[in-house]
């Protein structure tokens, strides 16, 4: 059972003009193809007491996260949709942590993991690199096409072997001072980082590029069979799970 962060979102729905909470379709529909069962969540107070229930947590993409959390003040060009969400997904994560669970990380979902690690933002990008190559300006949602380099030995290559993606991407953020318990484990030709883990953690892998928004089966049949292995381990019980979390050892 993977827990999906949900996102808000206004639709239209039969002429009615409402807001939901969801879960784009193509994680829900690549999850179940590996055997999983998907539950959107979203990331109100007492949400985070679910966790203990799931057997992972994906975060996904979505607005910039609040430059207040990782001590800077916003770029003009920073559009974070305030506390609540920040708030609810760092809970979630925590109780990820506490309960042992693989976590995947995608997108702003890698950027708020390395900033509760302690890690920075480089709030945009286009300054860093000097071009628009990972966020295109055009008038349709076009994604940057990137090749990636994976570390050998990482979970990243072992996932893709040897072939790495060439990355689909759509941010104007990316990584700066990496947070203590993570490392990076691939990157675009410009530097830019583009995958994080947590080494000393059974699963915990953040990716900058749109997985879900395209197609990525192998990153989540990976991510899947961490889920597997860890509801396996649940219903063994009452083993302890709980995991180093390196936020805690470093206070």
């Amino acid at each position: 059972m993977i827990g999906i962060s949900a996102r808000r979102a206004p639709v239209t729905l039969r002429g009615l003009d409402i807001t939901v909470s969801l879960a784009i379709q193509p994680h829900v529909e690549l999850l179940a193809a590996a055997g999983c069962v998907p539950v959107v969540i979203p990331p109100l107070p007492g949400a985070a007491h679910l966790v203990a229930r799931l057997d992972g947590l994906l975060i996904p993409g979505g607005p910039d996260v609040d430059p207040a959390l990782y001590g800077q003040r916003a770029h003009p060009t920073t559009h974070a949709v305030g506390g609540a969400l920040d708030t609810g997904e760092l809970a979630l994560l925590d109780a990820a942590y506490r309960a042992g669970l693989p976590v995947l990380a995608i997108c702003r979902g890698m950027q708020l993991l390395n900033v509760r690690h302690g890690g920075t933002l480089h709030q945009h990008l286009p300054e860093i690199t000097g071009d628009d190559g990972h966020q295109p300006r055009t008038t349709a949602h076009d994604f940057g096409r990137q090749p990636l380099k994976a570390a050998p030995g990482s979970r990243i290559a072992a996932v893709y072997g040897d072939d790495p993606p060439e990355t689909a991407c759509h941010h104007h953020q990316a990584v700066d001072r990496i947070g203590t318990g993570l490392t990076a484990t691939a990157w675009t030709p410009d530097g830019v980082v583009e995958a994080l883990e947590a080494p000393d953690l059974p699963f915990v892998v953040g990716v900058q590029w749109e997985a879900g928004q395209v197609a990525d089966e192998p990153l989540h049949r990976a991510f899947a069979a961490a889920a597997a292995t860890h509801a396996t381990a649940r219903r063994r019980g009452p083993e302890p799970r709980n995991h180093p979390d390196p936020q805690e050892t470093k206070r």
